[in-house]
C-alpha cells in the first residue's frame, strides 16, 4: 500500500479510513487484472488463453461476470489490519533507524517501509492464501463457499501451518524489492533533470507508478512462487490447478525454469502492470478526496470540493486542539488541563 505524507490535521483514525477506503476502491476495480495475474502465475489456464484480455474472457464465459471479482472480499477485509500494522512498524522502524540527531537516511526509511510491509505482510498472511485459493477455485463447483468456510477447511484438512505455506518468499521478495525502490529514488533527479522538492503532483504520481513497475518485476519471481506454494492442495481438484509438480520452495523454482523457461518465471506479469497505473490513480484520487471531506468536518477548510483554507483557522493546530479552541471561543472555558496553544 503506499505510504502519504502524514497530515497533522488529520487524526489517527480518519488517516486509516482514508487509505482504507481508498485501497478497498482501487482494488474493486483492478480486481479482474488481479485475478488474471494470479491465474497466470499458478498455471491455471494454459495455452492461447495466457494473454490479459483472452484469460478474463474465459472466466467470464465459463464462470460467469462475477467470477472476475473472485477472491476480492478477503482482500478488502485485509485491508485495514494490514494498513495499522504497516504504519505502526514503520514508525517503529524508524525511531530504529535514527540517529542520535533523529535524522534518517533515504536507504534507511526505505527499508523501514520494506520491514514494515514485511511484517504486516507476514501477520495478515493466511487471508492472502485464502485470496488465491478462492481465485483459482471453480465458483460453479466451488470447494468453499465463503472466506470463514476455507479458512476452518484449510485448517481442518491441511492444519495450521498450511494457512502460511509460502510465507518465506515475502521475506525473499522484500531485497529486490528495497533494492529497487533505492535505484528509481535515486535516479529520479536525473530522469527530471530537476531537484526533488520542485516535483509537482504529477510528477510523483509518475514516480510512484515507475518505482511499482520496478520494484514488482525484480520480485515478481518470489510472488510466482508463493502463488504455486498457497495454491497447491492435495485436497483440491488438480492440487489446485498448478501447473507444476514440486516438493519445496527451491524445487517449484527449478521446476518453472526446467518446464517453461527462465522468462516463465515472469508469467503473468504483463497483468500485473497493466493495474499499476489504475490501481494508484483510483487510490491516491480516493485518498484525496476522503481527506478534503475530513478537513472540511475538522473545519480546516470551506469545502470539501477544495483546499481552499477556512479564514482565520490556523492550521499548524491539530484536530483536538482546534476543537478545543472553538469551544474556548463559545464558552470561555478549555477542557484540556495542559495548555496547547
Amino acid at each position: 500500500m503506499a505510504m502519504w505524507r502524514r497530515d497533522g490535521r488529520l487524526t489517527g483514525s480518519q488517516r486509516l479510513l482514508c487509505a482504507g477506503l481508498a485501497g478497498a476502491l482501487s482494488l474493486s476495480l483492478t480486481a479482474p487484472l488481479e485475478l488474471v495475474t494470479v491465474l497466470a502465475q499458478v498455471g491455471v489456464v494454459r495455452g492461447r488463453d495466457r494473454g490479459p484480455w483472452t484469460t478474463a474472457l474465459a472466466v467470464w464465459r465459463a464462470e460467469g461476470p462475477r467470477a472476475l471479482w473472485k477472491g476480492n472480499t478477503v482482500a478488502c477485509l485485509r485491508l485495514f489490519p494490514y494498513s495499522a500494522l504497516q504504519l505502526t512498524a514503520y514508525r517503529k522502524f524508524v525511531v530504529l533507524f535514527m540517529d542520535d540527531l533523529g535524522h534518517i537516511s533515504q536507504w534507511s526509511a526505505i527499508m523501514a517501509g520494506s520491514l514494515a510491509g514485511m511484517v504486516s505482510t507476514i501477520v495478515t498472511y493466511p487471508t492472502d492464501l485464502i485470496k488465491t485459493r478462492l481465485i483459482v477455485q471453480n465458483m460453479l463447483e466451488p470447494s468453499y463457499r465463503g472466506i470463514l468456510h476455507a479458512f476452518s477447511t484449510v485448517y481442518q484438512q491441511e492444519g495450521f501451518l498450511a494457512l502460511y505455506r509460502g510465507v518465506s518468499l515475502t521475506v525473499l521478495g522484500a531485497l529486490p524489492f528495497s533494492a529497487g525502490s533505492l535505484l528509481v529514488y535515486m535516479n529520479l533527479e536525473k530522469i527530471w533533470n530537476e531537484p526533488r522538492d520542485r516535483f509537482s503532483l504529477l510528477q510523483n504520481f509518475a514516480n510512484v507508478c515507475l518505482a511499482a513497475a520496478v520494484t514488482q518485476t525484480l520480485s515478481f519471481p518470489f510472488d510466482m512462487v508463493k502463488r504455486k506454494m498457497q495454491a497447491q492442495s492435495p485436497y483440491l481438484p488438480h492440487c489446485g490447478g498448478v501447473d507444476i509438480h514440486f516438493s519445496g520452495t527451491t524445487d517449484c523454482f527449478w521446476q518453472i525454469v526446467k518446464a517453461q523457461g527462465v522468462l516463465g518465471l515472469w508469467n503473468g506479469l504483463a497483468a500485473n502492470l497493466l493495474k499499476i497505473v489504475p490501481y494508484f490513480g483510483v487510490m491516491f484520487g480516493t485518498f484525496e478526496f476522503c481527506k478534503r471531506i475530513c478537513l472540511y468536518q475538522n473545519g480546516y477548510i470551506v469545502s470539501p470540493l477544495s483546499y481552499k483554507l477556512t479564514p482565520g483557522v490556523d492550521q499548524s493546530l491539530k484536530p483536538q486542539e482546534l476543537q478545543e479552541l472553538k469551544k474556548f471561543f463559545k464558552t470561555g472555558k478549555l477542557n484540556s488541563r495542559k495548555p496547547t496553544l
